[in-house]
């Protein structure tokens, strides 16, 4: 597979009628010159600016443009993201068994960012996500217009990985295993992509159960993209038929709704839609989201 050739492909999504003056508007943005006085890294991504208010009336109409925004939240001075996910509750399960110093890592479905923008904390030799989204591409690049990180947003995917010319000591891959029609493949295809010795953190929906069993439902949470959705012994199964040596549990916890909410910046239903009212199902009768977190080592 020529990734180049699917790179440059891919450049067209931004001429999409819904993408194109989103697109338009961030070019001629990214150019101008800005006083970005601080950056804080932290459960929310604090940006200030030295801006008259016209100026941050533009970054307001950009950031709106650009809705729906899932991953965050981030502030820019008073302009409050609030997203639909607080990805900060799952950063700070992961974050303690993290060792990034010098490594060089890809974030796969990286949506807009977020997680990367928190691992540069922990001064990674580089950082890489891939995300076959224009509109999530737009919201990374107009938020690092602020924090001008050296991260690389490729319009990837899982499938580009044993393809691609680099390898790396840490893979992330959070919430997209179960949106794939064949999950041994996809595991095989992160560690295509790993140095030896290296790791895979991987978050996917599981459900309980002793047995070695998958849900293979029509539609989950309204999703039509959820194919399997196993338990913790049929997860590890596929795992090992990948070929991992080793799996560390890292954790395991059910979506909540301060987790995951409808926020004015989706504009579109969320989990509380997706649930019965007492919180126990899912609206098709499945058990609610159950996330687990592993450390898969190659």
């Amino acid at each position: 597979m020529d990734i180049n050739a699917v790179l440059k492909e891919r450049q067209k999504w931004f001429e999409w009628k819904n993408i194109k003056p989103i697109h338009l508007k961030l070019e001629k943005f990214k150019n101008e010159n800005l006083k970005v006085k601080n950056v804080k890294i932290d459960d929310v991504i604090e940006i200030l600016i030295e801006e008259n208010e016209e100026k941050l009336n533009e970054i307001e109409e950009i950031a709106k443009m650009m809705k729906p925004w899932r991953k965050g939240p981030f502030k820019i001075n008073d302009l409050f993201i609030d997203t639909e996910w607080r990805s900060y509750i799952k950063w700070n399960i992961i974050k303690p068994y993290l060792n990034l110093e010098n490594k060089d890592v890809l974030d796969v479905g990286c949506n807009n960012g977020y997680y990367m923008f928190r691992m540069l904390e922990m001064n990674p030799k580089s950082i890489t996500g891939f995300d076959p989204s224009a509109l999530f591409n737009l919201q990374f690049e107009f938020i690092n217009k602020f924090i001008k990180s050296n991260i690389e947003y490729k319009l990837l995917g899982v499938e580009h990985i044993p393809f691609y010319e680099k390898k790396f000591d840490t893979i992330f891959c959070l919430g997209v295993l179960y949106h794939r029609p064949d999950p041994v493949t996809m595991l095989k295809e992160l560690k295509a992509g790993l140095n030896p010795n290296s790791e895979v953190i991987l978050d996917t929906l599981i459900i309980e159960g002793e047995e070695e069993t998958a849900l293979c439902p029509v539609r989950y949470q309204q999703m039509k993209n959820v194919y399997f959705i196993p338990t913790l012994k049929a997860l590890y199964n596929w795992i090992e038929k990948a070929k991992f040596k080793d799996i560390e549990f890292i954790g395991k916890k059910y979506t909540d709704l301060e987790e995951q909410r409808k926020t004015e910046w989706i504009e579109g239903e969320s989990l509380n839609n997706f649930l019965t009212e007492d919180l126990s199902k899912t609206i098709e009768g499945y058990p609610p989201p159950l996330r687990v977190y592993l450390k898969l080592k190659n």
